[in-house]
């Protein structure tokens, strides 16, 4: 990060609790939010800032200038009304990233036609990896493995885009082994069509829109991001 990555939480039971304290841990600056005070004062020795507040009210999240985040994270949770109109209050007011938890494919479906991109399910999406993510907006999830390794889905960082995967060299310049390239296409119609390039070869050029699907540790990961975004 070349400054202080700055991140809303808004709900702070369990789920919400531990993104907040792995975003902390990272060296980011963290405000939580919840309508519970014994929540937010459980934290506020943890982070940056705890505030009590109903997230659905937009004026009170104007207040807090919630606008200036990086991104905010909904975990609310046990309440999808206000999981909702939390979500609204963010789109509206430009929040450039707005990652929502939810619990079931009916919340998920919702959500996704409300606008929001990005959706958490807590059965696969553990504290850590959700913090990564939010760090490095290039990692769109990634599988943990043991010994360090993961599996992980990077865009392609803006410095590659353009080059032939000879030319970026993952095994040999970041020990990151390439598993395929999930590319998408527009069609004749207009519609965004996904493809998996199943082998890639050194020739294969690199479009803005696709996602490389990597096996290697998270600092090599995180190397290969740093040199080429």
């Amino acid at each position: 990060m070349h400054r202080s990555s700055r991140f809303a939480v808004f709900g702070v039971g369990r789920y919400g609790q531990q993104i907040a304290l792995a975003l902390s841990a990272k060296g980011a600056e963290v405000i939580a939010f919840d309508c519970d005070s014994t929540k937010t004062e459980r934290l506020k020795d943890e982070i940056a800032l705890a505030v009590t507040l109903d997230s659905t009210d937009k004026r009170a999240l104007q207040a807090q200038k919630v606008h200036d985040m990086d991104a905010a994270v909904v975990a609310i949770g046990e309440n999808f009304e206000a999981t909702v109109l939390t979500a609204l209050n963010l789109l509206d007011l430009g929040v450039p990233r707005v990652i929502v938890r939810a619990n079931d494919d009916n919340q998920q479906r919702i959500l996704t036609s409300l606008g929001v991109k990005e959706i958490l399910s807590p059965e696969s999406e553990v504290a850590n990896v959700v913090s990564e993510r939010l760090i490095h907006p290039n990692i769109r999830g990634f599988l943990q493995l043991p010994d360090d390794y993961e599996i992980a889905e990077i865009r392609a960082p803006e410095n590659c885009v353009g080059r032939t995967l000879g030319s970026v060299d993952l095994t040999a310049r970041y020990d990151l082994r390439l598993i395929t390239i999930r590319r998408v296409n527009e069609e004749a119609d207009g519609e965004e069509v996904e493809h998996i390039i199943g082998v890639p070869r050194p020739e294969t050029e690199l479009k803005p829109t696709d996602t490389l699907v990597v096996f290697g540790t998270l600092s090599s990961v995180k190397r290969f991001l740093d040199v080429n975004s």
